[in-house]
């Protein structure tokens, strides 16, 4: 529906070109050739056949009297299928048929190219009301007398538009120019058409001291964003997904899309982003060497991307956010969203302006009465003067209290609706103060976000950081285990050494005992041989003496030979004697190096 009313607005001015007489017909040649032209420009087939068979049954005028609007529903507009055409075509084509007959600069001025003024014409559509001043029984063959035969823009409509260019241009806009135009008496009589508005802007009241590229910029860039639905443009680096490499690439915002091309000749697209509620923009921080970045992340894809400032960088996060909030709305195009905000803001002060006129004449209409009243009364008193003067007084006074209670409750009415205009404009205000609250809370918790993000990357390295600590801890306790092991295997092999050298000690000091008692029988022994010895001595000597006695000779002989035997045994003896120290020695030294080499291993197995 609202691409049909565009584009009877457009058709609507191609018709009215086409009749010269201003009698709301035009002849079938005519009609045939702007039927055929819009086939072409709406991209759907041509039925030449159809306009005969629909006008067939009369051939006294130039149009039959069922009209060309049914035809036009019927034939072209039923088949028309967005996508599927260019509008600005249609737009173009309108725009040459109506041009030709209505806009002509005055006095030969001519500040305006032509595509400049076809770029207001076509926004001058968008804006203007889609209410026709011209109703389509004109296109019947029914027009109404001394009617207007052009679409008029309210002002604030106008107003915006023109703030719109003066803020592409850089410049102000004077507001006692815009006052002086609107107060002209073609334009309160017959409202602001699109001519008035084009002799307005050929005037040069706006672009005083402008270069006429910089106009031309400047509407090329508001048609851009209003008729062309783009939301913000410019030129912005993006990160590619394959190669990782970052190029220089010219984006266009739409309420939907985000797409972007090598330059803004916009001839070869790169890519679409598609927007929708599951979308969200982020801003990140700076790497390879990028600043100001932000990026765009869908359900598949995240889109990075760098803005040349930090100002580009807040007016696109902000443009997106709009036009993903317009995807969530289901509203395809913000500027006709606004306009019908602004429409139903001049509606309600339209409703506010009739109403405070109503009580006003009301008002009035009392205040007449009470003059008409106050005038009988002294026609009465004139002529009753006499008969009927108490009577006439009270009922006088009667009608003048009721007047004034009359008054007095007009007077509270229009008190209760001033105090309840005032409380709607109190609750107006509110509103959108509380709307720039939450977009204010919307911003933080966006930062929040952002913020969360990065706390939750800087935990994740942390972990990662402790993760490979605790590797590392964790292979230091196992080579201090497997130490520990090695050193409790070389104690325990220690202390059955140490164990084993204590029996073999113990042993040693068993026969070392052993030996120490064989030496004490030994020394006995020894001692009894000494006895025995110095006793066979005594017996020698005694026998010395008496061996001049030749009886004892026999028995001499034979004590001689006891001495040898007996010094021999003294010689085995004193033998076994040394023996024996000499084996003890041994011992006690063997001994003695056993508990060195033991408080040695004690000593490193107090140092492990």
């Amino acid at each position: 529906m609202e691409l049909r009313a565009e584009l009877l607005k457009s058709i609507w001015y191609a018709f009215t070109s086409l009749d010269v007489e201003k009698s709301g017909k035009v002849s079938k040649s005519q009609l045939k050739v702007l039927s055929h032209n819009l086939y072409t420009a709406l991209n759907i087939p041509h039925d030449p056949v159809a306009l005969e068979d629909h006008f067939s049954d009369d051939d006294d005028g130039p149009v039959s009297n069922q009209g060309y609007m049914p035809y036009l529903n019927k034939f072209i507009l039923d088949k028309v299928v967005e996508g599927t055409f260019a509008k600005e075509n249609v737009d173009e084509f309108c725009w040459t048929l109506c041009a030709k007959k209505n806009y002509r600069p005055k006095n030969g001025v001519d500040v305006l190219p032509d595509k400049d003024a076809f770029h207001l014409w076509c926004l001058f559509n968008f804006l203007s009301e889609d209410n026709y001043p011209l109703p389509w029984a004109v296109l019947q063959n029914h027009l109404p007398p001394f009617f207007p035969l052009f679409m008029k823009m309210p002002c604030n409509n106008v107003e915006y538009l023109l703030k719109k260019i003066c803020i592409a241009m850089s410049v102000e806009l004077s507001c006692v120019d815009m006052e002086d135009f609107i107060s002209q008496e073609a334009v309160q009589q017959s409202g602001i058409t699109v001519w008035a508005f084009l002799d307005f802007v050929n005037t040069g009241r706006l672009t005083r001291g402008m270069v006429k590229d910089s106009v031309t910029m400047a509407i090329d860039e508001v048609y851009q964003e209003i008729v062309g639905n783009i939301i913000k443009q410019g030129y912005l680096w993006k990160k590619g997904h394959l190669r990782r490499n970052w190029n220089e690439r010219w984006f266009s915002l739409q309420p939907s899309t985000l797409h972007y091309y090598v330059s803004e000749d916009r001839k070869e697209c790169k890519g679409c982003i598609e927007l929708s509620h599951n979308c969200c923009v982020e801003v990140l921080p700076e790497k390879e060497g990028k600043r100001c970045m932000f990026c765009v992340k869908t359900l598949t894809k995240t889109y990075e991307m760098s803005a040349p400032d930090t100002k580009q960088r807040q007016e696109w996060t902000t443009a997106i956010q709009t036009a993903i909030r317009l995807c969530v709305e289901g509203k395809k195009s913000l500027h006709k969203d606004l306009k019908l905000r602004r429409r139903e803001q001049r509606e309600e002060r339209e409703r506010r302006h009739t109403a405070k006129e109503e009580e006003l004449q009301s008002l009035r209409l009392l205040q007449w009465e009470r003059e008409s009243k106050l005038a009988e009364l002294e026609l009465l008193q004139e002529e009753q003067k006499r008969i009927q003067h108490v009577e006439l007084q009270r009922t006088l006074q009667e009608q003048l209290q009721q007047a004034e209670e009359a008054r007095a409750s007009i007077q509270a009415e229009m008190a209760l609706k001033d105090v309840e205009t005032e409380r709607q404009r109190r609750r107006i205000r509110e509103l959108e103060v509380m709307q720039l609250h939450l977009e204010e809370a919307l911003h933080q918790e966006m930062r929040a976000r952002q913020d969360e993000e990065v706390y939750f990357l800087a935990q994740a390295r942390l972990l990662v950081e402790e993760e490979e600590k605790m590797k590392a801890l964790l292979a230091l306790q196992e080579e201090q285990e497997q130490y520990i092991l090695k050193t409790q295997r070389e104690k325990q092999e220690l202390r059955q050494e140490m164990v084993t050298k204590s029996q073999a000690l113990e042993e040693a000091q068993h026969q070392l005992e052993k030996v120490r008692a064989s030496r004490h029988r030994m020394d006995q022994d020894i001692a009894a041989a000494q006895r025995k010895l110095r006793h066979a001595s005594t017996s020698v000597k005694h026998w010395n003496i008496q061996r001049e006695d030749p009886l004892l000779e026999a028995q001499g002989s034979q004590l001689c030979l006891c001495p040898p035997y007996e010094t021999r045994a003294y010689a085995c003896t004193i033998r076994g004697t040394k023996e024996r120290r000499r084996s003890e020695e041994r011992v006690n030294i063997s001994g003695r190096e056993e508990m060195c080499l033991y408080q040695a291993s004690n000593e490193d197995m107090d140092c492990a």
